[in-house]
């Protein structure tokens, strides 16, 4: 077991938005929570970084319990976060913002992984003199994602990495998260594309109004009458 959260309350300020939360990512799985807009899907990743504070519960990585670390330190740990929107710093160039992703591990930039990363980003590579502000969606998102791999994360959690792109650029921005799945990376991705996310997924959980109400393999999910209805529109 990789990551286990158990029994989750967190919110802001005194304003719970996840309420007894569980859940959990096996090493080299792939696992996705879907659901609707303000479900509480962003502040459960953010709530694992450490962005928001949990307000009881556990979440263990590696057998520790990480919920009182700082985002550094969960960091430093092995987790890598791409917020929604990936939010590349728009004045630096793609070369400058991923170096920026190795502040943790600065041995990393020693070692090929910005060439790696080039490999399965070429037009990253095309790009790595222009500031990232000049990209289109499509490439600020694989810049975002190759941001959190350039310190070899144990696990990547991904944010609506399909958010406001063309229907071509998410086919494209997924067939490098298969990639990344098919490399044994462990993934746990929140997405609002429900077809998108469970066809790629090996389990899911669904989120509604801060409560994980269903879960199971995405096959079993895909054929759930509620989740064909509510999020399929079949």
């Amino acid at each position: 077991m990789l990551l286990k959260i158990s029994n989750l309350n967190a919110g802001y300020g005194k304003v719970p938005v996840l309420h007894e939360c569980t859940l959990e990512v096996n090493e080299h799985e792939t696992v996705t929570v879907i659901g609707p807009n303000g479900a509480g899907k962003s502040t459960l990743l953010k709530t694992i970084t450490g962005l928001v504070k949990a307000m009881s519960g556990q979440i263990v990585f590696q057998d520790e319990e990480i919920a009182t670390l700082s985002t550094d330190q969960i960091i430093r740990k092995g987790i890598a976060f791409v917020p929604e929107g990936g939010r590349p710093f728009p004045n630096m160039t793609v070369l400058d913002n991923l170096r920026m992703g190795a502040f943790t591990k600065r041995e990393n930039l020693k070692n090929g992984v910005i060439d790696e990363l080039f490999a399965l980003f070429p037009v990253l590579k095309k790009r790595s003199n222009q500031y990232a502000r000049t990209l289109s969606g499509g490439e600020r998102q694989m810049l975002a994602i190759a941001r959190g791999l350039i310190s070899r994360p144990k696990l990547l959690m991904l944010d609506e990495p399909s958010l406001g792109l063309a229907p071509k650029l998410v086919d494209e921005i997924y067939e490098k998260i298969r990639m990344l799945k098919e490399s044994g990376l462990t993934v746990l991705l929140i997405e609002q594309n429900t077809s998108y996310a469970l066809e790629l997924a090996d389990r899911g959980y669904v989120l509604e109004n801060g409560h994980i109400i269903m879960t199971g393999a995405c096959a079993e999910l895909s054929s759930s009458d509620h989740i064909r209805k509510a999020y399929l529109g079949i």
